[in-house]
């Protein structure tokens, strides 16, 4: 996680945060408080363990039952949003787990998922109490909130991102799907985002599941249709045969494709390559494009990326011509090392041609 993200817990938000606690419970010690939490440590923590020390020290600092905690954080909810706001839905995680405290954690966690979502602070329920946790999520996927139903898809995730995992489904997604079925058809993006990242989770482990999913699935709503297609991203990348054939993508053996040409076939890390080709088609053909590159790791090992190109209908004996770049700047999420790499033109899931090239 970057410097960035976990920045957005530092003096001056927790100190806001601080600031409303002691606005509806005086005798909370605010100046102790901030000192307990910017402690030695704390410029060593990264994003959560900055959120569960806060979490962990605000217990500390508030002598109350936790429902009276919550009541509390009731009353002033509404004046957050973004990370600090998830400080209250980590407070039940940490403390709300108790059987006795069910009624009023899940209470707690709908209503602090409209400020900022409890995506995180559901996954201990699940794994603790599945089948509980999973009929309140459908419960949940039938709310009028937008927020709401997006807890109900994103919170059962098998691998959401920077969140706890849940193993029982990776190895059988089958509790999850009537969530998704109940929101395949979604009016909110935000929603609709949610179940397909749920889609393509599963797809990593289950891909038949999915792309069964997306045969049923696909064609009768164009909500539907746009899940689907965000939802399948990693097998369309994979150029998973069942798939590509969902949208249209069928053998492209009758597409030619010519004059595939790279420059520099020599550069410096900071530079771009480019790269031409053409293609011709003698048939009618629906063609998904994309290109490949095999990225030379620090340990000298090759790792391979995708890259589409676009998806378009060619025309009976139309011949299209492509010139593209690709930047080889650092990136924070992508470093790169000099060692003799290669591209791969992809059509519709099949390679089609590839050229080397080094990079000092």
């Amino acid at each position: 996680m970057s410097d960035l993200l976990k920045n957005m817990y530092n003096r001056e938000s927790v100190g806001e945060f601080a600031k409303g606690i002691k606005s509806v419970y005086p005798p909370f010690q605010k100046d102790e408080f901030m000192s307990s939490v910017m402690d030695d440590k704390w410029d060593e923590l990264e994003l959560k363990g900055r959120m569960r020390h806060i979490t962990n020290t605000l217990g500390e600092f508030l002598p109350v039952s936790y429902p009276e905690a919550l009541s509390l954080f009731d009353q002033i909810a509404h004046n957050y949003e973004g990370f600090i706001a998830i400080l209250f839905s980590d407070f039940v995680e940490v403390y709300g787990q108790d059987k006795k405290y069910w009624d009023i954690s899940i209470k707690a966690l709908e209503n602090y998922t409209q400020y900022c979502s409890s995506e995180f602070a559901v996954r201990p329920f699940i794994i603790n109490h599945q089948d509980a946790m999973m009929e309140q999520m459908m419960a949940w996927s039938k709310s009028d909130n937008e927020h709401v139903r997006r807890l109900a898809s994103e919170g059962c995730r098998p691998a959401l991102p920077w969140a706890m995992s849940l193993p029982e489904f990776k190895k059988d997604p089958t509790p999850v799907l009537p969530i998704l079925e109940q929101l395949k058809t979604d009016s909110s993006k935000y929603v609709q985002k949610s179940v397909a990242n749920n889609l393509n989770d599963i797809s990593k482990t289950h891909p038949q599941l999915v792309a069964k999913l997306a045969k049923d699935w696909y064609g009768v709503d164009e909500r539907t249709d746009w899940i689907v297609k965000h939802g399948c991203r990693t097998l369309l990348k994979k150029g998973y045969p069942e798939v590509l054939a969902v949208f249209g993508f069928h053998d492209a053996s009758s597409i030619k494709m010519n004059d595939f040409i790279i420059s520099p076939s020599t550069f410096s890390i900071g530079d771009e390559l480019s790269f031409s080709f053409t293609i011709q088609g003698e048939e009618a053909t629906k063609i998904r494009l994309e290109y490949a590159i095999d990225f030379v790791k620090a340990n000298g090992k090759r790792n391979r990326k995708v890259f589409q190109i676009s998806e378009s209908t060619l025309k009976a004996n139309e011949r299209k011509t492509y010139n593209k770049t690709h930047s080889f700047a650092d990136l924070s999420t992508r470093k790169h090392y000099p060692g003799l790499h290669s591209i791969t033109l992809i059509i519709n899931g099949v390679e089609r041609g590839a050229l080397d090239f080094e990079v000092r």
